[in-house]
């Protein structure tokens, strides 16, 4: 029967009994570090071999246990959420993941954030049940690829529809996929224009908010918190 055994780091942060491979600037090659068992030919691609190791990375899929045994690995201490429903059909999350230090952060507490969302657009006939679910698995993957430098995607990003070539193709369409159009489509409703979206902006000493020329020209995490307060209370 196994036994329990203590989780022990070197002064580096570093596991002591795992084997970590480097890149030649010194750094942890978390790519190297994954088990080629988490590891499959992306199947949205026409790929002319399934043998992942004649594949670039930009040809293969993660499976979600390879991700989290890196995060494992690299050490945490939090992983929060922060899920928005833009839309009954449409659902953000933002994952918080809070790093434990290593020489790698200069034996600093790191906290990084990325985005996942889900509609019926991006999600196959099981999955549209659980939007939210979805959302948070995307954000969770996207946020640990991001900081451990891992350029291939993970299973949970992948949208069945788009592998079936079901592309955003109506305006309809559209402004569940996109949350400017999301946003856009909510101030037409109220009856709130640009300028009163910057002036509010300004009061939340949002940096920068005074030299916005348009919507594009705001962050997909500020537009998702502007829809938020659009959908409970009047702008003024």
């Amino acid at each position: 029967m196994s036994k329990a055994k203590k989780i022990d780091r070197n002064p580096l942060g570093l596991l002591k009994d795992t084997t970590y491979q480097f890149t030649d600037e010194g750094l942890i090659d978390w790519r190297k570090m994954l088990d080629n068992k988490w590891l499959y030919p992306n199947p949205s691609k026409n790929l002319p071999t399934q043998d992942i190791s004649k594949l670039k990375d930009t040809d293969l899929c993660i499976l979600l246990g390879g991700i989290k045994e890196l995060a494992q690995v690299r050490g945490f201490t939090n992983v929060s959420y922060d899920v928005t429903c833009p839309s009954s059909e449409y659902v953000v999350a933002n994952c918080t993941i809070t790093w434990i230090p290593n020489y790698e952060t200069e034996d600093k507490e790191v906290s990084f954030s990325s985005l996942g969302d889900a509609s019926p657009l991006n999600t196959d006939n099981f999955a549209r049940q659980y939007l939210a679910p979805i959302a948070e698995n995307r954000a969770f993957v996207r946020c640990v690829r991001n900081f451990l430098r891992i350029n291939i995607v993970a299973q949970d990003e992948l949208a069945k529809r788009f592998k079936e070539n079901s592309f955003v193709s109506t305006p309809q369409q559209a402004e569940v996929a996109s949350p400017t159009a999301l946003l856009e489509k909510l101030m037409k409703e109220k009856g709130v224009d640009f300028d009163r979206v910057k002036k509010r902006l300004d009061r939340q000493k949002y940096e920068g908010a005074t030299e916005l020329n348009s919507i594009d020209d705001i962050p997909a995490i500020k537009i998702f918190e502007l829809i938020e307060d659009l959908n409970k209370v009047k702008m003024t």
